[in-house]
């Protein structure tokens, strides 16, 4: 887009929507995820359910950095 002369806020535009998108994506797959591996996880108990809990702790800290 910039090699094409296009508008700075236009490229800005773009970008601002893709990483809208990116984040709908990502909320989506975190959604997917706690609902069935960490669920599963936990129904099972043991070390594998705190360490999907965790995974999910530290997948919600990345995406609220972001």
């Amino acid at each position: 887009m910039a090699d094409e002369d296009k508008h700075c806020i236009d490229i800005l535009t773009q970008v601002a929507a893709a990483t809208k998108a990116l984040e709908t994506v990502a909320l989506s797959l975190l959604s997917d995820h706690l609902s069935h591996c960490v669920a599963q996880a936990s129904a099972e108990g043991g070390e594998v359910a705190a360490e999907k809990v965790r995974e999910a702790n530290d997948a919600i800290a990345r995406l609220v950095r972001s």
